[in-house]
């Protein structure tokens, strides 16, 4: 089976407020996508409903082919969730809790055992596997919060900011270890870190006002450019108004060494070609002229600030 996520028309309500508007979307093995939303834009109410961890108003979610409504159990057994805040027992040793974990999965014996070798070995924490979790540093610690969470062999994993308060060396680490998952399973991981999305994500969703405004593929992320800029070098730069006019710009920033980040709202070369006639025959001493694709932070800030700017 190749879809293992499929949500169609689902909202949720609380009492009149809309906070999740009949979104749609379907997710293949193999695919780690980025859920993404401002605060209060139905990202978390989203990821509960996906996670079984609160009923939908309206609308259906099958996972792995099980409705999650109709059929919980099953539908359930086939996902994974780590929430931000994994639930840990901190006076346990890793491999007790994860023991645990296991049997609560109805998981025993032989197997039981071998599910906590495995997770484990793909989370990196053979070595630690006896000592008390309370002893182990936040990174090991989001790891311990992963290994419960592919115990089981779940086929979709829902993972909620999974890097928080981490430092560089142990993001890495989960990151890399998430890319290693994503092979085998569907990830749907939650964060408000945009660069980690683009580093570590094959497709992109965000939510705002409840409606799922984009979903795209992060190679088509590269040809799909709300605002697009230009980053220009000028000796003598003309006023910032003037230049507006002049070449149509929706935005100019103030770069350092007397560089302009030009942003324009369509992709066309008629900018470029006003820029040069200008700068050439005003005398703006142009040293420099490099197009700048768009990329996710740009987008996320077109979908988000869309209400503010009308």
């Amino acid at each position: 089976m190749n879809t293992l996520v499929s949500v169609n028309n689902l909202s949720r309500y609380y009492g009149k407020f809309c906070a999740v508007d009949a979104i749609s979307f379907t997710i293949q093995r193999g695919q780690i996508v980025g859920f993404l939303g401002a605060n209060g834009a139905g990202k978390s109410t989203t990821m509960q409903m996906l996670a079984g961890t609160l009923a939908p108003s309206h609308g259906a979610i099958n996972i792995a082919g099980h409705n999650l409504l109709t059929h919980p159990v099953a539908a359930k057994s086939a996902i994974g969730y780590l929430p931000e805040n994994p639930p840990l027992y901190q006076d346990m040793r890793v491999n007790e809790f994860l023991s645990f974990c296991a049997q609560l999965h109805g998981l025993s014996g032989k197997t039981c055992k071998q599910a906590v070798d495995h997770a484990l070995d793909m989370c990196g924490l053979t070595a630690v596997a006896r000592r008390l979790i309370m002893h182990l540093s936040k990174g090991y610690q989001q790891r311990v919060g992963i290994a419960q969470a592919i115990l089981h062999a779940p086929e979709v994993l829902i993972l909620d900011e999974p890097t928080v308060g981490l430092d560089p060396l142990q993001i890495k680490e989960i990151r890399d270890l998430i890319q290693q998952l994503g092979q085998a399973h569907s990830v749907i991981i939650s964060t408000h870190i945009l660069p980690e999305v683009q580093s570590l994500c094959t497709d992109v969703q965000i939510i705002h006002a409840g409606k799922l405004q984009v979903q795209l593929s992060m190679d088509e992320l590269q040809q799909h450019s709300p605002i697009s800029s230009i980053k220009v070098g000028l000796k003598t730069p003309p006023d910032q108004e003037k230049l507006m006019q002049l070449t149509g710009a929706v935005k100019i920033d103030t770069l350092p060494n007397n560089y302009l980040r030009i942003h324009y709202a369509t992709q066309n070369t008629a900018i470029t070609e006003k820029l040069l006639h200008h700068a050439q025959q005003q005398q703006w001493g142009l040293f420099a002229l490099i197009p700048e694709q768009g990329n996710l932070e740009q987008l996320f800030i077109n979908v988000t600030c869309a209400d503010k700017t009308q």
